[in-house]
């Protein structure tokens, strides 16, 4: 076996205690070091590119998604190639043909975007966005993800007290992840822009070269850990040992991806959101790969339940605040991993095993991350992977494991009673009240009988199945009388207000448009459709077309990024040209459906819609509109890539000379009238905001509290929306302008926070 050579002084004599600890040391430290800078890259990298990418496909959360699969996917490529090194190459050979893979990826250096990408297609967004990905930075991303396998099984081959047991560089591993996740968005993406994080990405790249050589030119020539003789002495790992590998380490992968877009959706498609999920992830990974007990299994376990518990909760009655929701679901991902992860370790294999370890976990990572991202998006309707990903976190607790199939046998019995009494309370609520009401008290009871035993490990675990199967079928129920429209770009519901006057559009947790369906007295509503909620007489996108009828007369052509149900539509009056611009193809269809909603049929029968990103699609379609409103939010998430200084330049050419830009910045999280103001100044704009708060929810247009800015550098036009009531944001030019390379989100949260909306009344 290769080893590291003892240190003698010039006498021959052994080396003193002090030196072995130096030697130790030092080696030790060597290691850790080259792991922690490789794992820094490779997750500064993720939000990097993501980051640089996002704008192609429309700032869609499910970007990040499809991310997290292609860098899983290399991850296992990866651990792949190190477990083929270690079992078949001698340790020079090995580290000389990993030097030449590193330099290979140099080729792709500083990373970009490859050439040939331009407008994604119209179908098929997640694989032409994967191939995006691979041309891009997949060699040099795979050259690195070799490192955590192979460089503990170089140490393996040390000598060193510790390489017996080598687990434990793998914290550092982790560790480095993990700050690399936490500097992104706090350190490194305020302060540095694209162009310089691909520059420094490319040093530190060039250090880790040098660090690897450094690493593999302590180690001798020997036969290889996995080699013949080592798999005479070391037992084959069973085929169920395997699966165990890959399922424990499928559940939290999958839970991670859901988890990370329910928050992209309503907060922002930003390294800010991606990377929270992810260190927590990361962070079950430091704590759970350690020698010894790291936590009270069976508290750990109760709060698991209780946990999954409020979730089901929250996915039933939708009423969670924001805020609540999204410390269940962080805190619920991190105790999920932390338990799946800690039994991955528990039945780690000997260190002559190690790669293949790392194989079958990174593909269990990939499986989950392949499921959560690119299966369920076409089997389900609605985020019902979420739910079911819970339940199967269930399976993961140690209780589950040690007793096996017979444990689970055992309660099946016992569980199938309950659940025949649950079923039979069932019936006889729909019955008396319908199956809606049925299917929530099947829940009811089933959650009841997983709360009471959460002791008895199986038993949670098949009541929780059972519980998030149930929670599935009653999202089903209830809006099966609209249904639910998913896509690349999220999921959309159709369904009607609950006092039947109103069909509403929604995504995410954002109503993206309603239409009446009755009056007051019950009877049908019939003629145009009048516009409601953002879009009602009064409110500040009408304000918009208003202002430039009063100031410029007649607009001949009105452009809109943004389709939603197409309310904006019944603004137009006759002569004007009205275009939309829409990225989402299942939006166009319900817009389009006059069945589900009449604005465009029945209001503006003639407008045009392109589809595609507003970005893409705008560029080249100079002077053509009067009035551009750019209103593109996805259910509550900001379009970071539509607010920099590259997006106004392409919408201030799309208007001709009299034209007015306005842009929905509705928003609970996130204040942009400023970063706005702060590029309109550069431009020798005015920003004018209102912020329209409606005394009550208005039972005949729904009509909802909206923030709309405006700009132009006509002293006219100013005269006039200011009044109207709109107020000009004076521009803090301190700041530095978002753009393309460069975007500051945590400016725009702390805005907020020192500004928050009033509470509707």
């Amino acid at each position: 076996m290769a080893f590291v050579e003892a240190s003698r002084d010039r006498d021959g004599a052994a080396p003193s205690a002090v030196g072995r600890i130096g030697a130790r040391i030092g080696l030790v430290g060597l290691f850790s070091g080259t792991l922690l800078l490789a794992a820094l890259l490779l997750f500064s990298m993720q939000p990097m590119f993501t980051k640089r990418v996002l704008p192609i496909l429309g700032g869609s959360p499910a970007v990040w998604s499809v991310a997290m699969v292609v860098f899983q996917a290399l991850l296992l490529a990866g651990y792949a190639y190190a477990h083929a090194l270690t079992r078949w190459l001698q340790p020079r050979a090995a580290l000389a043909l990993h030097v030449l893979v590193l330099l290979a990826g140099f080729l792709f250096l500083p990373v970009a975007v490859a050439r040939g990408f331009g407008a994604p297609p119209a179908e098929g967004e997640a694989l032409w966005l994967i191939g995006l990905f691979l041309a891009s930075v997949g060699l040099p991303f795979f050259a690195l993800s070799a490192s955590a396998p192979l460089l503990q099984a170089w140490f393996a081959r040390s000598g060193d007290a510790r390489s017996a047991d080598p687990y434990f560089l793998y914290r550092a591993s982790n560790a480095g992840s993990f700050a690399a996740l936490i500097a992104y968005p706090l350190a490194v993406e305020p302060l540095l822009g694209l162009d310089a994080q691909a520059r420094l990405w490319s040093i530190g790249y060039g250090a880790l070269t040098c660090a690897v050589v450094a690493c593999g030119l302590r180690l001798r020539n020997g036969a290889p850990v996995a080699g013949p003789a080592a798999a005479a002495a070391e037992a084959s790992p069973t085929a169920g040992r395997r699966l165990a590998w890959i399922g424990l380490s499928a559940v939290p992968s999958g839970l991670l991806v859901a988890a990370t877009a329910h928050i992209s959706t309503d907060v922002a498609a930003i390294p800010l959101i991606w990377v929270v999920p992810l260190a927590l992830y990361l962070a079950s990974f430091i704590v759970a790969f350690r020698p010894g007990p790291t936590w009270a299994g069976r508290w750990l376990g109760g709060v698991q339940v209780v946990g999954t518990l409020v979730a089901f909760a929250a996915l039933l009655f939708k009423q969670t605040p924001f805020l609540i929701d999204l410390g269940v679901t962080l805190g619920l991902l991190l105790v999920n991993a932390l338990i799946a992860h800690r039994a991955v370790y528990t039945l780690r294999p000997p260190a002559a095993r190690l790669t293949e370890f790392y194989l079958c976990t990174s593909l269990g990572g990939v499986v989950g991350g392949i499921f959560a991202a690119l299966v369920a998006p076409q089997i389900f309707s609605d985020v019902s992977e979420y739910p079911l990903l819970l339940a199967a976190a269930l399976l993961c607790r140690p209780g589950v494991i040690a007793g096996g199939l017979s444990a689970m046998a055992r309660e099946a019995g016992r569980c199938a009673m309950l659940l025949g009494g649950a079923i039979l309370a069932a019936l006889i609520a729909t019955l008396l009240r319908g199956p809606q009401v049925g299917v929530g008290v099947l829940l009811v009871c089933l959650m009841l009988t997983l709360a009471a035993g959460w002791r008895v490990p199986a038993r949670a675990a098949l009541v929780g199945i059972a519980v998030g199967i149930g929670c599935v079928l009653l999202q089903a129920a209830v809006w099966a009388e609209g249904g639910n429209h998913r896509s690349f770009f999220g999921v959309h519901r159709v369904y009607a207000s609950p006092d039947g006057q109103f069909r509403l559009l929604t995504h995410g947790t954002t109503i993206h448009g309603a239409m009446r369906l009755r009056a007051a007295d019950g009877t049908p509503s019939l003629g145009r459709p009048e516009p409601a909620t953002y879009y009602a007489p009064g409110a500040p996108l009408a304000d918009v077309l208003a202002i430039s009828r009063e100031i410029n007369g007649p607009i001949p052509a009105v452009s809109v990024v943004g389709l939603g149900a197409g309310s904006l539509a019944c603004h137009a009056q006759a002569g004007e040209a009205w275009t939309f611009y829409e990225i989402d193809p299942v939006v166009i269809r319900l817009a389009q459906d006059a069945t589900t909603f009449r604005f465009l049929s029945d209001c503006a029968p003639d407008a045009r819609i392109v589809q595609g990103d507003a970005r893409l699609t705008l560029s080249g379609r100079t002077g053509q509109a009067r009035v551009l409103v750019i209103d593109a939010f996805s259910s509550d998430a900001i379009p970071v890539h539509l607010l920099t200084r590259e997006a106004l330049a392409v919408d201030l050419a799309h208007l001709d000379a009299q034209g007015l830009l306005a842009l929905h910045i509705s928003n609970r999280h996130f204040d942009l009238s400023h970063v706005l103001a702060r590029l309109a100044a550069e431009r020798g704009l005015t920003l004018l905001r209102r912020l329209d708060m409606p005394k009550a929810l208005s039972a005949r247009s729904m009509r909802l509290p909206s923030e709309v800015v405006l700009m132009t550098r006509d002293p006219g036009t100013i005269r006039a929306a200011e009044a109207f009531g709109w107020t000009v944001v004076a521009a803090d030019l301190a700041r530095r302008p978002w753009s393309d390379d460069f975007a500051n989100a945590l400016e725009a949260l702390h805005d907020r926070w020192q500004a928050p909306l009033p509470a509707m009344p």
